[in-house]
């Protein structure tokens, strides 16, 4: 039973690493704005949550013989086939309900953050208030409009987080 256990939780702990994979990708791609990004991966990982909590349903329905940690026993660790679907259901339960309360445990925390960012008042702006773009004044008909002004270079846009 242990070695079946054993493998629940590699693979189990495989799938859930490929999730946070994801979405930290996602929580990547929206650093721009630290609140919406831990807000994005709060709600991610509370959906991740409740994916598991549905698998764990479905772990005692399925038929043991189709299941990824049926294929990684050896066949001279697995269980007998009247004792098998039992044995097998309990552990992926077990596993599955426990990731899901470590996940949930990782929503939980990134939500938090989301709400510190938020009280804190830290938000992330552009600064696209740039310049206006110089009048072009043409000295003699005829000639190349040349900018008004001392500096005609513009400052490109940068980002800035800011205190409210």
């Amino acid at each position: 039973m242990e070695h079946m256990r054993r493998i629940a939780f590699e693979t189990v702990m495989r799938a859930c690493g490929f999730g946070f994979l994801g979405i930290i990708c996602v929580m990547t791609g929206m650093s721009f704005d630290p609140r919406f990004a831990f807000q994005a991966g709060g709600l991610l990982t509370t959906i991740m949550a409740f994916i598991l909590i549905l698998k764990s349903r479905e772990a005692l329905t399925k038929d043991y013989r189709k299941t990824e940690m049926w294929l990684y026993i050896e066949k001279d660790f697995r269980p007998p086939e009247a004792y098998a679907q039992w044995a097998s259901a309990t552990v992926l339960r077990d596993t599955y309900l426990t990731f899901a309360l470590w996940t949930s445990l990782i929503s939980i925390v990134m939500w938090t953050f989301a709400l510190l960012f938020s009280v804190a008042g830290i938000k992330a702006t552009y600064s696209v208030t740039a310049p206006s773009a110089p009048h072009y004044v043409a000295s003699k008909p005829g000639s190349t409009p040349q900018p008004e002004g001392d500096n005609p270079r513009r400052r490109p846009p940068a980002i800035s987080y800011q205190l409210r």
